[in-house]
């Protein structure tokens, strides 16, 4: 059974040797010698860096595959690149900058060895910024609530798969991937397991608010729940209204000489018509993305694919 280790790049060229050749240790103290890693090099802004580093360990080790993108395409679009380019039979998720410990696998491993189609690893106790830590919890209760989520299954981007889930998943086209959105749709079969979460050990996270956000949003791609609450929201402010207006009759016919309110007025109509702009910027969104669906905007760009010396793909 051949195992395969998924990897995004990006500023790793300090980390990713140990990554590899601790993951690599572990699956032969597990007895798990076929194996491969691919990794993939997400146009890291570090002068060709990185991307000579993974080139130097397919050098040192045959069982290396470099995946070289030629634009950046973020962390879920650049492991859906790894997944194509990999053979496994179990296919193995992690992180680049050893928070993702190798020493950790084990448990992944034996959870799915009980008849899981997927494994997650979760984190007990983090070791991310309270930022990123806000991030994952709103990130978590927008995919429960738009794609019913079990409320048991916590996740993060260690992660163990099987074959038939990645050759569904790869399957999927559209630029704006959210992992867990794919997974969930494929399999109810999934456990996670508490692993420990290891400190960062150069650099820090390349998730900035913008990428946060836009990851976030990817969900909407896998749900009609926004669209269906721009709908209730519109039977709630309808009927408000019209409570409103009967409000108003009423206040008139008891106190005729009551003035009307200029400013509540422009206050309404600045209310409203905020909701307005706000619901069709969300429909706008939804069919931008079918937009650049149906023009074949691509994932990911692959530049080269580097097994070695003297062996490479254009």
């Amino acid at each position: 059974m051949l195992y395969s280790v998924i990897i995004p790049c990006y500023r790793s060229s300090k980390t990713i040797r140990k990554v590899v050749e601790m993951t690599a240790a572990e699956l032969d103290r597990l007895n798990l010698p076929d194996h491969e890693f691919i990794l993939v090099d997400d146009l890291s802004p570090d002068q060709g860096a990185t991307l000579n580093e993974l080139k130097a360990l397919a050098d040192d080790y045959p069982f290396v595959k470099v995946v070289s993108l030629a634009r950046n395409s973020g962390q879920h679009n650049a492991v859906m690149a790894g997944l194509n380019y990999a053979s496994g039979d179990i296919l193995i998720a992690m992180d680049d900058d050893m928070q993702t410990h190798p020493s950790q696998l084990n448990y992944l491993l034996t959870e799915l060895d009980k008849g899981y189609d997927i494994v997650y690893g979760y984190y007990p106790s983090k070791k991310h910024s309270m930022f990123r830590n806000f991030g994952s919890f709103v990130n978590y209760m927008t995919v429960r609530f738009m794609i019913g989520k079990p409320k048991e299954l916590k996740t993060s981007s260690y992660w163990v798969i099987r074959r038939f889930v990645r050759d569904y998943v790869i399957q999927y086209r559209s630029p704006y991937t959210h992992l867990q959105g794919l997974f969930l749709r494929t399999t109810r079969n999934i456990s996670c397991v508490p692993i420990q979460h290891f400190e960062r050990e150069e650099g820090q996270s390349g998730y900035t608010f913008h990428k946060l956000v836009q990851l976030w949003s990817n969900i909407m791609g896998y749900s009609v729940v926004p669209l269906r609450m721009a709908t209730y929201c519109g039977y709630f402010f309808s009927l408000l209204s019209i409570l409103g207006v009967i409000f108003i009759i009423i206040q008139k016919a008891v106190a005729p000489a009551m003035h009307l309110g200029w400013p509540s007025l422009m206050c309404a109509i600045c209310f409203f018509s905020g909701i307005n702009m706000l619901f069709l910027g969300l429909i706008g969104e939804y069919l931008g993305r079918m937009f650049l669906g149906m023009n074949n905007q691509p994932q990911f760009v692959v530049r080269e694919v580097y097994h070695g010396k003297n062996d490479t793909e254009k």
